[in-house]
């Protein structure tokens, strides 16, 4: 690909130039305001980052976290081809033309749009570019939650090309972005089989040992089977505190909060920090010291499990666990091994898998002694370590393609590049 032949300027500090065929207009010529209530037969819609307008799904009640009213007549009625928008999450992108026809929260806004292709204008004002353009005009104090400015939305520019090239734009952008999400799943399919690798390794470790031909004795618990000769079998209160210090946290609003969004599924690592005052919270948060265990009590299959690496406050759906020095780190494998998520899952007593501190304290384990805990930890440490570099090189490749994805449609959308 290359330029056009010719430019034009814009006066556009992000955008200096367009190409000299193209048009330039502002949000109010292309979006006019619709309000259209009393539809509550039709099926409900969101509006998210990731895909713009999709189908709710009312009957998953882990993706279903917002509040549904039994009276919907309020709500709003989106049209197919409408434009329909989070207007708390604008700056996210959370917006898109709509090729369903449902209804979304009253708090959103929908538009018809004139004067552009439907697909393009779609492809186009979900470009980093505009995402960008969005951001600059909301406003807001609460983490995630920035209101949309409309006035200063109308004056947003757009750059509209000639009907033709709209349609050559995006059935190329189609094509290509296909190609590049298609790649992304090889490389997040490829993260997902070294994973399962580390799980087997580390159930079979810390099940099992490190040598599959030890001797073995019948553990005496049907769950748990047979285990290495000079392994013990005990209640997991023997060698762990499931500790509860809950504390008032405005006392502790510079402290980090840890709760289980906080920590990636299946590999100990945080992926978010946070301020007890940058997650709003209010109550119900235990208090724990550096070197404990954070173990989710939420699902324990997500496999969310964490060693403090300072002190903080951790959400109620977390425990704090108190265990010693040496012992610690066999334990952080335990409680990330699939093989405790199953026993964890008996245990369950409500809708939701969840695991309280009674029953976690009552949980037979099958422990080795000392000198034997810390071959294992030395071991998976080593495995681990390799697995998880191989998985972060990936994770860079998938970055790249990300990048990569990004750059192309903002270059087609905007007449950096001519498409042919």
């Amino acid at each position: 690909m290359k330029p056009y032949p010719r430019y034009k300027p814009t006066g556009l500090a992000w955008l200096p130039s367009v190409p000299e065929h193209w048009e330039v207009r502002k949000l109010r010529h292309i979006l006019s305001p619709v309000s259209e209530k009393n539809h509550a037969e039709k099926p409900l819609l969101s509006v998210v980052r990731e895909k713009g307008v999709i189908l709710r799904d009312t009957e998953n009640k882990e993706e279903n976290h917002n509040f549904i009213p039994d009276d919907l007549s309020n709500y709003k009625l989106v049209r197919e081809d409408q434009f329909a928008m989070n207007k708390m999450k604008a700056w996210q992108g959370s917006y898109g033309v709509s090729s369903y026809e449902g209804i979304v929260s009253p708090a959103y806004f929908v538009f018809d749009v004139h004067g552009v292709e439907k697909d393009f204008f779609h492809t186009a004002i979900r470009s980093a570019k505009y995402v960008a353009y969005f951001a600059q005009s909301s406003d807001g104090i609460r983490v995630g939650q920035w209101d949309l400015s409309i006035p200063r939305m109308k004056e947003i520019p757009f750059l509209i090309p000639p009907p033709s090239e709209q349609d050559r734009i995006v059935r190329y952008l189609d094509e290509k972005t296909a190609a590049i999400d298609e790649l992304v799943r090889a490389k997040e399919r490829e993260i997902e089989l070294l994973r399962e690798r580390k799980q087997a390794l580390v159930s079979a470790a810390v099940t099992g040992g490190l040598d599959p031909a030890t001797e073995r004795k019948d553990s005496g618990v049907p769950w748990i089977g047979k285990i290495p000769k000079g392994w013990n079998v005990v209640k997991f209160k023997r060698i762990a505190k499931v500790c509860a210090n809950l504390v008032e946290p405005n006392q502790y609003a510079d402290y980090p909060q840890i709760a289980p969004e906080c920590i990636e599924k299946g590999s100990g690592r945080l992926v978010m920090s946070r301020t007890v005052r940058d997650a709003g919270v209010e109550s119900g948060n235990h208090l724990f010291k550096a070197g404990q265990i954070l173990y989710s009590k939420i699902r324990p299959t997500l496999n969310k499990v964490v060693i403090a690496p300072c002190d903080g406050l951790c959400s109620a759906d977390m425990y704090p666990i108190e265990t010693t020095q040496n012992k610690r780190w066999f334990l952080f494998f335990m409680l990330s091994s699939p093989f405790v998520q199953q026993v964890t899952e008996c245990c369950a007593r409500v809708k939701m898998p969840k695991i309280n501190k009674e029953d976690l304290g009552q949980l037979l384990v099958a422990v080795p002694p000392l000198p034997e805990q810390e071959r294992i930890v030395a071991h998976l440490d080593s495995v681990c370590s390799e697995l998880d570099a191989a998985e972060a090189a990936i994770r860079k490749q998938i970055a790249l393609l990300q990048e990569l994805r990004t750059r192309l449609v903002s270059d087609a959308v905007t007449g950096a590049v001519e498409v042919s």
